[in-house]
């Protein structure tokens, strides 16, 4: 199988397909007791709308910060964003977090509607929105629950519906199925892929799996260790819509992945050896 590796100055857009999200130099540095830390370095990326993006990279290099960043919580210290208009109406972003970002006074289907609640939308809407992602991620029957009743995965399918109910332009996801264990993982992975199919939003999305870039991507970005620049970007050749179990079963998966992972190794080990060097001193 021809992998597709793209120099990440050479990536060029489909003409048909317009940039989403467009990040020119971007660097962030914090201040710190020992010095000034740069967690992203001159990172530049265009992302098409609807593209599923999968940024994988050892732990350290900017992941976090750089979602941080487009989600509005975060300021770049140098460099420039460019995220094309949002909708009339329709919240720029939604993020979905690793675990425990739900209200916990709140039941499931509060909790889901939290978004369009703010935004005040009619109740009926509400009523309508809400109850088909709780339909589409089997949470029907647990709408009145709270979620300390709910298992670990289940109340991720409560964060997913909640960001998908809120009907974002761009969806940032923060390893959201990294606590979880691989059976809860592949479902949900399988769950997330039927409910974006329907409509195709820009997101992006941070795993430190190899499996879950290529299984869900239309393309990967590799990072860098500490600082993270962007060391490169991934093609992901296989269709949709996917089936997660049958994709995997295929030859060429493999070898995306350990082409990957290639790509990857050298990074998670320079930034072991930061981490070694720091404990040091």
């Amino acid at each position: 199988m021809q992998t597709d590796l793209i120099a990440p100055e050479a990536l060029v857009l489909a003409e048909d397909v317009p940039a989403k999200i467009r990040l020119r130099n971007l660097t962030k540095s914090f201040a710190t007791g020992g010095g000034t830390v740069t967690a992203l370095d001159n990172v530049s990326l265009e992302i098409p709308s609807g593209c599923f993006f999968m940024i994988v990279g050892p732990s350290g290099c900017g992941k976090t910060t750089l979602l941080r960043i487009l989600a509005g919580l975060d300021t770049p210290t140098s460099g420039s964003i460019e995220v094309s208009a949002s909708a009339a109406g329709r919240p720029g972003n939604s993020m979905v977090f690793q675990g425990g970002s739900l209200f916990p006074w709140m039941t499931v289907f509060d909790n889901a509607a939290y978004g369009l609640s703010m935004r005040k939308r009619p109740q009926a809407e509400i009523a309508e929105v809400v109850g088909h992602y709780l339909n589409r991620t089997g949470l029907t029957k647990f709408a009145h629950a709270y979620p300390h009743q709910l298992s670990g995965g289940m109340q991720q399918r409560v964060s997913i519906a909640r960001a998908f109910a809120n009907d974002p332009d761009i969806l940032l996801m923060d390893e959201p199925f990294s606590a979880l264990d691989e059976q809860n993982k592949l479902l949900l992975q399988e769950e997330l892929l039927r409910i974006w199919e329907e409509t195709r939003k820009t997101v992006l999305f941070i795993t430190h799996s190899v499996d879950e870039a290529v299984t869900l991507g239309d393309r990967i970005m590799i990072m860098t260790a500490q600082p993270g620049r962007t060391k490169q970007i991934v093609d992901v050749p296989f269709g949709r819509p996917r089936e997660v179990l049958e994709l995997r079963s295929q030859p060429a998966y493999g070898e995306l992945v350990y082409s990957i992972w290639g790509q990857l190794r050298d990074e998670v080990q320079r930034a072991r050896a930061q981490d070694e060097r720091s404990v040091k001193s």
